[in-house]
């Protein structure tokens, strides 16, 4: 939007010539040609093939890679407002929260017959097991299960934008979402489900569908901590470790990620700076850990530290 000149849009004429009082639309918004600026700065009553140009006389800006089209007035005011009309129906279906918990809800309602999700695992064995189990939950005629996409790998931008798109629920199994994804999915209010044992990820998904969804229990994120050495002493191994965000805590449930990959999850052993035990350290400082029952631990591995609430489900 230039101020002194109102919206304006840098074009590329690719077919046909551009003329000044040509009726155009953009994406969803229209308009008449009021003016045109070549690259030189220099104004112009048409520009042909290869000539780029800024073209002012849309309502609004459009989108960068809209393609703009000279047609009758008519229209271009009917296709910008159908065009318009289908934008928000689509905002509007993103707005509405992806979850189990609202999938099991819209499936009580009779608003949607297909359970579509999205299923993430460490190996292609994993995705084969899980989406068998699936498929043979579709005994149920009112409500089938619908798998949009599997692949092996953490959960990505691609997988919620696609989770948003198809409405499906996202399940990974010994997989975490990595940091873009997870801010992806909070913006797009996407419920992403982690699972380590296959049936728990079975029963939740059978749970919704014949309508006996159990309580949820919320994973509550605490902080993200980086192993940076390792050392090995008498009784066990020590992790050297800094503290990425939020905090961690003696008591916090832990899961260890390498690569996007879980390859384990419990509980610590000992939290300490220096040689002193803490109860908790936060963001920006050093401390050593211990894993209760977990030795394999490598520089670079990420611990989360979370804890677990149970939330009551809405009547």
């Amino acid at each position: 939007m230039d101020k002194g000149r109102g919206p304006v849009a840098t074009v590329l004429i690719q077919k046909g010539t551009l003329q000044i009082g040509d009726s155009i639309i953009a994406g969803t918004t229209y308009g008449k040609v009021r003016a045109m600026v070549n690259d030189r700065g220099e104004k112009v009553k048409k520009a042909g093939p290869s000539t780029p140009v800024e073209v002012l006389g849309l309502a609004d800006v459009p989108a960068a890679g809209d393609v703009l089209v000279s047609v009758d007035e008519k229209t271009a005011k009917a296709v910008a407002e159908k065009r318009i009309a289908k934008k928000r129906t689509e905002e509007m279906a993103q707005s509405q929260k992806v979850s189990l918990d609202d999938l099991f809800k819209q499936i009580q309602e009779g608003n949607i017959k297909d359970l579509n999700i999205v299923i993430k695992a460490d190996v292609q064995g994993s995705i084969e097991a899980i989406r068998q189990a699936m498929l043979n939950l579709n005994t149920n005629k009112e409500v089938r299960v619908n798998i949009v996409h599997a692949g092996v790998g953490a959960i990505n931008e691609s997988d919620v934008m696609l989770s948003s798109a198809a409405n499906a629920l996202i399940i990974g199994f010994n997989v975490r979402p990595d940091a873009n994804a997870r801010k992806l999915a909070d913006t797009e209010k996407i419920d992403i489900r982690t699972y380590r044992v296959i049936y728990e990820a079975i029963n939740d998904v059978e749970a919704a569908m014949t309508g006996m969804l159990a309580p949820e229990y919320k994973e509550v994120a605490q902080g993200r901590v980086e192993i940076r050495q390792v050392f090995s002493f008498s009784k066990g191994i020590v992790a050297g470790s800094y503290v990425l965000e939020g905090k961690i805590t003696n008591s916090s449930k832990i899961r260890i990620v390498r690569n996007g990959i879980v390859v384990h999850e419990g509980e610590l052993e000992s939290l300490r700076r220096f040689k002193d035990d803490v109860k908790e350290v936060a963001a920006g400082y050093e401390c050593g850990i211990t894993i209760d029952k977990f030795r394999d631990i490598k520089e670079g591995d990420i611990i989360e530290a979370y804890t677990m609430e149970e939330i009551k489900r809405n009547s």
